[in-house]
């Protein structure tokens, strides 16, 4: 089997059907070695093609307090935040400050580039 750049559609889906074949594949056989060649390849096409944009910020949070089963009360007792402050968080009533990015990535483990990024604020 020869290994070729992943340039459309149908070179990524004979891509992902030989990844497929080749998933079982026992660690270093050559069948692994093409397997890791591809998923690269694949990994390349998909970034580059099929982008995908970062989390909303007040989504992330939303979704991380699902996520652990968080209520408002516990994020305020992790953070630090009062509970005006979390609430126009929430509510897109106030962007997130520096101090806000820092206090919740390190609470709920949400990575700062995340927070970090633009939003609209309600109106």
């Amino acid at each position: 089997m020869t290994i070729r750049p992943i340039r459309n559609e149908t070179d990524y889906d004979a891509a992902l059907a030989i990844v497929e074949e080749l998933w079982d594949a026992p660690a270093g056989s050559e069948a692994a070695d093409r397997l890791e060649v591809l998923t690269i390849l694949i990994d390349e096409y998909e970034s580059r093609v099929h982008p995908i944009d970062p989390p909303d910020p007040v989504e992330a949070i939303r979704f991380r307090m699902d996520q652990a089963g968080l209520t408002r009360k516990n994020v305020q007792d992790m953070t630090g935040l009062t509970r005006a402050r979390l609430s126009e968080i929430l509510t897109r009533q106030r962007t997130l400050t520096l101090g806000h990015i820092r206090k919740l990535s390190e609470a709920l483990g949400i990575p700062a580039d995340v927070l970090v990024q633009p939003y609209d604020k309600a109106g």
